[in-house]
């Protein structure tokens, strides 16, 4: 395994903060959400930090390499473009499903909006492993996955989190990118142990560390990117930073922006924790604490006898859709699973499509005022993501218009905000492409 890339201190970067970053001291490295750069456009600040010889990383969202499907051409096409415009020396994306349904269950595509996890079975690691590999191949430079916090566990699943991580870079080559939030998250909200999985993990294929903040509400905590960094994150960072020094530590932060000086304390707090830390030497190209975890003896036999890992990824795709069937749909919580946490996780995905869409439609809000949120949360129950955020804003804008919703003035705004905003257009054969033309005729003729 190559040696990893010496990254240091680094801060998400992002456009609300694009000023306070660039001003900030000892910023060794930024990252930024790869789906949100145009590469023939890039922000000038990002431009700017790069002049000054700051290293940028492209942190993509939405490739779902933990999903059933192969990876995207377009998207993984999309995610080198970025890193070459920046120069980046790597690209990081998620373990997780963003995404399900579609041909390999006959069943409609939906979207999630959202990191959902990966089940750790035999099955999801063969899944995930052919996906890197592919990921790997069209990318220019190295690829780092992250491990996600999530609300809900799998029934049946047959590895921990610091197993299936550590197969997954044995069999790959792929680099980690570990958030302790998350370890942090599943420790509350699934009961895991953030020792016992950095004790497994293969801590030489660290890339970098990310560490943000969160909040616990009704014994749930939630990995809200909008909060200081608490002592329990700190502290699984300085047990990380005990075992293998780091090549990079970012702080991330997405909302609730504080003053920069709040940010440079908590980058300064990052900074003091690792140097408290006594990191041990760990010889080069070694994983772990230099003994491979407790492997499952049938982690290597092929449960697809024909060998092209169909059968592997059909098992998979019916189990996601069920999941996300039930997030986003409202369909029966698949078997095994804890309904009253699907609950939770269910209205933050509509909470968070709520606020996504209000940003990259901020008219909707400013139109209907006060009513927008409630109007929203009542549409997300009945009609799933199956597009994009800026197809969900027609969608929704639609679907109010259609319904006589809102009344007189609003009313008004909002038709005219759709109609500019939905064509014209190539034409779509799509079902969902065939009912934007029909809500078009319909607003037309009022």
């Amino acid at each position: 395994m190559r040696e990893p890339i010496r990254l240091g201190t680094g801060i998400g970067w992002r456009p609300e903060i694009a000023e306070a970053v660039e001003n900030l001291p000892g910023v060794d490295w930024v990252e930024a959400v790869a789906e949100n750069l145009c590469p023939g456009h890039l922000p000038e600040s990002l431009l700017r930090l790069r002049e000054r010889g700051v290293t940028v990383v492209p942190h993509g969202v939405s490739l779902g390499l933990g999903g059933a499907d192969r990876p995207d051409e377009a998207r993984l096409t999309a995610l080198a473009e970025r890193a070459e415009a920046l120069g980046s020396p790597l690209v990081t994306e998620h373990i997780a499903f963003v995404r399900a349904g579609g041909p390999l269950t006959a069943s409609p595509l939906l979207e999630a909006g959202h990191l959902l996890p990966v089940p750790r079975t035999r099955d999801a690691l063969r899944v995930l492993c052919e996906n890197v590999r592919a990921a790997q191949a069209a990318l220019p430079v190295p690829l780092a996955v992250e491990n996600i916090a999530a609300l809900v566990s799998w029934p049946g699943e047959e590895m921990t989190e610091g197993q299936f991580l550590y197969d997954l870079a044995d069999r790959t080559g792929v680099r980690l990118l570990i958030d302790v939030a998350n370890l942090h998250t599943n420790h509350v909200n699934r009961g895991e142990d953030p020792a016992e999985a950095l004790g497994e993990l293969p801590v030489e294929a660290i890339a970098y560390v990310h560490v943000a903040g969160g909040f616990e509400r009704d014994g749930v905590w939630h990995d809200s990117h909008a909060h200081p960094v608490p002592r329990p994150v700190l502290d699984i960072l300085a047990d990380l930073a005990s075992r293998v020094t780091p090549p990079g530590v970012l702080l991330e932060r997405d909302e609730n922006f504080p003053a920069p000086a709040e940010l440079e304390r908590e980058l300064t707090s990052i900074r003091e924790t690792l140097e408290k830390a006594e990191a041990p030497y760990r010889p080069s190209g070694t994983y772990g604490q230099g003994a491979e975890p407790e492997r499952d003896a049938r982690a290597d036999t092929d449960p697809d006898p024909d060998g092209d890992g169909l059968a592997s990824r059909q098992r998979v795709a019916l189990a996601q859709a069920a999941l996300l069937s039930a997030l986003v749909a409202g369909t029966p919580a698949p078997e095994g699973f804890d309904r009253v946490r699907l609950g939770v996780q269910a209205r933050a995905l509509a909470a968070k499509r709520a606020d996504v869409v209000a940003k990259v439609a901020p008219e909707l809000p400013e139109i209907l005022g006060d009513g927008y949120r409630p109007a929203f949360l009542a549409y997300a129950r009945r009609h799933p993501m199956t597009g994009g955020y800026r197809r969900d804003a027609l969608d929704f804008a639609g679907h109010l218009l259609l319904t006589g919703l809102p009344e007189g003035a609003r009313a008004r705004r909002l038709r005219a905000w759709w109609l500019e905003r939905s064509g014209p257009a190539p034409l779509s054969e799509r079902p969902v492409a065939r009912l934007a033309r029909a809500t078009r005729r319909t607003l037309l003729r009022r």
